[in-house]
């Protein structure tokens, strides 16, 4: 993987991965990238690692996956209301 990635593009770096794998395995190939939020950054393999899936079957898996371990700072635009009034 990069060193530095959008988290846009993190499931498109999942696709150069053989799938099914699991957890460690994708923790490993992924520790040491940064992903870079809207507000922030945090390194890949450590949000992996925060997922209680075990295994995944597809790139698309993992990316869904990841989306329920991502920190705020992960949303949106700095600053950018969420819609309430």
């Amino acid at each position: 993987m990069t060193d530095e990635i959008h988290l846009s593009r993190v499931e498109d770096e999942f696709k150069g991965r053989d799938y099914p794998t699991d957890r460690d395995e994708l923790v490993d190939a992924c520790s040491g990238t940064t992903v870079l939020f809207a507000d922030g950054d945090a390194d890949l393999g450590e949000l992996i690692a925060d997922i209680e899936q075990e295994r995944f079957e597809s790139a698309e898996d993992a990316f869904v996956a990841l989306q329920n371990v991502l920190p705020i700072e992960a949303l949106g635009e700095p600053g950018q209301s969420d819609g309430d009034a």
